[in-house]
């Protein structure tokens, strides 16, 4: 990647869209929501390993190279002027991956309150009167509960991601990680901001924090969740009141290891 490439992992609603917006107001800068990228490359280790018989013919070498291809030839238009920001949350099972292919790239996990994240997805569900959600793959029964527990499952949009960034934390590459929690994005996004650019060691940039834009209502429909990467014009923390029930917020309260220090033990730096 001639000018570069970092990533946006984390967990799912906590300010990956966000960050990803006020990236691109910098025009030596690209960034967007989950790209295709991860998913290639995941396609590309299957065909490329032994579970494929005619992997007998690649070597390393190739499979390197196959590997690196994928991230130049899908940002072959970008990567000429911008520095890339590639965004999904599978980035942090993929650290040893990233080490060898892009030895630079540094991987901003975006984290929040894990009650706070089963809370705005069910908002996004309940605000959605008239479609069902891939999110719970068109299911039309189902509770909060049983919408928490699937969420929070190993193969679940939040259960996932969790696993994957604590797994991160205390990996060899765990010094590539920048956890950057939703409050502090949206209470002080400057600082918060700041703290990416100094964390990568690209050039300061004076974002509007007033004036921020983003669209994605395609993708959004075509996942039957309208709303999913809505971000609000202006950064900045918005008081209310959770809509989940009292155990159910309880249950999940200490889901949120990060907060541990005796959990982050290789000292990974939070925003």
């Amino acid at each position: 990647m001639k000018n570069g490439i970092h990533f946006i992992a984390g967990l799912p609603r906590s300010g990956s869209t966000l960050l990803a917006a006020l990236l691109r107001q910098n025009p030596a800068l690209h960034a967007d929501i989950t790209s295709p990228v991860g998913s290639l490359v995941t396609g590309m280790l299957r065909e490329v390993s032994q579970g494929n018989e005619t992997a007998l013919m690649i070597d390393d070498a190739q499979r390197e190279a196959l590997l690196r291809g994928v991230f130049e030839n899908y940002y072959h238009a970008i990567h000429p002027t911008r520095t890339v920001f590639d965004t999904n949350c599978g980035w942090t099972t993929r650290l040893h991956l990233i080490d060898a292919l892009h030895p630079n790239a540094k991987v901003i996990c975006c984290v929040r309150h894990i009650p706070w994240i089963i809370d705005s997805i069910e908002r996004l569900i309940r605000q959605n009167r008239w479609e069902l959600s891939k999110l719970f793959n068109f299911e039309p029964g189902g509770t909060v509960y049983s919408r928490a527990e699937g969420l929070m499952s190993a193969a679940g949009l939040v259960g996932f991601a969790l696993t994957a960034l604590k797994q991160a934390m205390h990996s060899e590459q765990s010094d590539r990680l920048l956890l950057l929690p939703y409050d502090a994005l949206t209470r002080d996004p400057e600082r918060a901001m700041q703290a990416v650019y100094a964390f990568t060691g690209l050039p300061p940039f004076a974002h509007d924090f007033a004036n921020v834009a983003f669209e994605a209502s395609e993708f959004d429909a075509r996942l039957g969740t309208p709303g999913l990467h809505d971000v609000r014009p202006k950064a900045e923390a918005l008081e209310r009141h959770t809509i989940l029930p009292p155990d159910l917020w309880r249950h999940y309260e200490n889901a949120s290891v990060w907060r541990d220090p005796a959990f982050n033990i290789r000292g990974v730096p939070i925003v």
